[in-house]
């Protein structure tokens, strides 16, 4: 894909891997509709980009919000080429620790909101001959450890139904794929105990999000021939 001219979604655009894609593709010449729910960082955003943005604040987990987004990069640009289903929450603990909303809440965000926008961008994709699809996953998707079960489910699950819709839509002209990143330096883990931190202090150097940014730039700009279904990027010292 040429991104000069391209349109795109990018969901939890407001900090971490979003922020930084939305910055690194509105450089490379997409047009894009970001989301997040702050409409003032969002609106911050915007005025940062250099190319045309159009912000559309709102809960991910809004059954709603998905043809929000598509009608209105439809009705402000003309069309949609991608989407980067890319918010998430990450709530992790013990069997007595971790209460019901916490994870709960992860289902809505990661699997059940992921899945909406998911449906909603390949159905376009589909009838129009064209569209690329990429979600964040994680390690967490591949492997699994001690308290982060439902967290990694969530991700298990994205990947299993991504898989599934690159099979269906195989020869379709839609592309469907996941990046997974391993630790990367973002808010993800802000609110995490000490405790839970030191899960991370053995890795001195994660992955940024800017390095995200730059692989999901590199997934979009393969020739429509080729598809990259999966794509790990770890810091070379995470053992998982």
């Amino acid at each position: 894909m040429d991104l000069s001219g391209a349109v795109g979604i990018i969901s939890g655009a407001s900090s971490g891997i979003g922020l930084a894609t939305s910055k690194l593709l509105s450089d490379a010449g997409a047009k894009l509709v970001v989301t997040a729910r702050r409409a003032d960082i969002l609106n911050q955003l915007v005025g940062d980009l250099r190319n045309e943005v159009v912000a559309v604040d709102g809960d991910i987990a809004d059954p709603a919000l998905p043809q929000r987004l598509i009608d209105t990069a439809v009705e402000q640009f003309g069309g949609l080429d991608f989407v980067f289903n890319n918010a998430g929450i990450m709530n992790i603990g013990s069997v007595d620790d971790l209460d019901d909303e916490a994870m709960t809440a992860m289902i809505r965000v990661n699997f059940e909101a992921c899945t909406r926008i998911a449906y909603a961008a390949v159905r376009v994709f589909k009838k129009q001959g064209h569209g690329d699809l990429i979600t964040t996953s994680s390690i967490l998707g591949m492997k699994v450890r001690p308290t982060v079960g439902v967290y990694a489910a969530t991700k298990y699950a994205v990947e299993a139904l991504s898989e599934s819709l690159r099979m269906e839509l195989a020869g379709t002209g839609v592309r469907v794929m996941v990046i997974e990143p391993g630790y990367t330096a973002t808010h993800l883990q802000e609110h995490w105990s000490d405790d839970q931190k030191q899960l991370l202090k053995a890795i001195s150097h994660p992955v940024q999000p800017e390095e995200i940014a730059r692989s999901v730039r590199f997934m979009l700009e393969q020739p429509d021939h080729v598809v990259i279904p999966r794509l790990l990027i770890v810091p070379a010292e995470q053992q998982i």
